[in-house]
């Protein structure tokens, strides 16, 4: 009886601990945005890239240990303004180029769908081709929705669309590991609270057609 309850603690104890190390595993590789190699160190491309993880957002680059050496243009000044004693110069950075453009929903989809149009195709080839002229960082691109639906509906929505202009810049040529998306629904409106009240349904959309858009930010260094 005594060894079996001995037995039984000393197992729960195992799989709590491994619970535990899982758990801490997954934290650590959710704080950290860049892919790490058996050595250690920052995984880099063939140019000197380093290599992102799933969890990389501009925002979550400054919280890691290698943020400012993989994205420091991309990094808010004051979080990589010192350099540790001992530690060799760097060349000063290149002047960074942020363009942002704002392309409605209904260019790129028809209404209440994430489809790319034929016309949408087109503004993105534009952005494909402005990239080129850049030593790109990274392509932000942020889904936005009226607010006609529910909030959940429309976030999936939101984020379903900033996926499919992912999907097609990635067709052109565009490395995924430079796209970051995200979807922000009816949070972010252009139009005011009290405009557009009132109006019969067709009036109501056309009304909020300003909210309906993706915002496409391109962060890089003129070559």
């Amino acid at each position: 009886m005594k060894k079996t309850l001995k037995h039984s603690i000393v197992a729960v104890l195992a799989i709590t601990l491994g619970f535990c190390a899982s758990l801490a595993q997954a934290q650590a590789s959710a704080t950290r945005v860049y892919v790490i190699d058996a050595r250690g160190a920052v995984a880099t491309s063939g140019t000197g890239l380093c290599w992102r993880t799933g969890y990389w957002t501009p925002a979550a680059a400054a919280n890691d240990p290698a943020g400012c050496m993989c994205d420091k243009n991309l990094i808010p000044k004051e979080v990589c303004a010192g350099v540790a004693p001992g530690a060799p110069a760097r060349a000063p950075a290149p002047d960074v180029v942020s363009e942002k453009v704002s392309i409605p929903a209904e260019t790129l989809f028809d209404f209440d769908k994430a489809v790319l149009k034929p016309a949408g195709q087109e503004a993105l080839d534009r952005i494909v081709a402005e990239s080129q002229r850049l030593d790109l960082e990274v392509i932000i691109a942020v889904g936005h929705t009226d607010r006609i639906g529910s909030a959940a509906y429309n976030q999936r929505l939101s984020e379903r669309r900033a996926e499919a202009v992912k999907a097609y810049l990635v067709n052109r040529g565009i490395p995924a590991n430079r796209i970051y998306t995200e979807g922000r629904g009816a949070t972010q409106p252009t139009t005011r609270p009290g405009d557009c009240r009132g109006l019969r349904a067709a009036d109501a959309i056309r009304c909020l057609q300003p909210d309906r858009r993706v915002d496409i930010e391109m962060i890089g260094t003129r070559r």
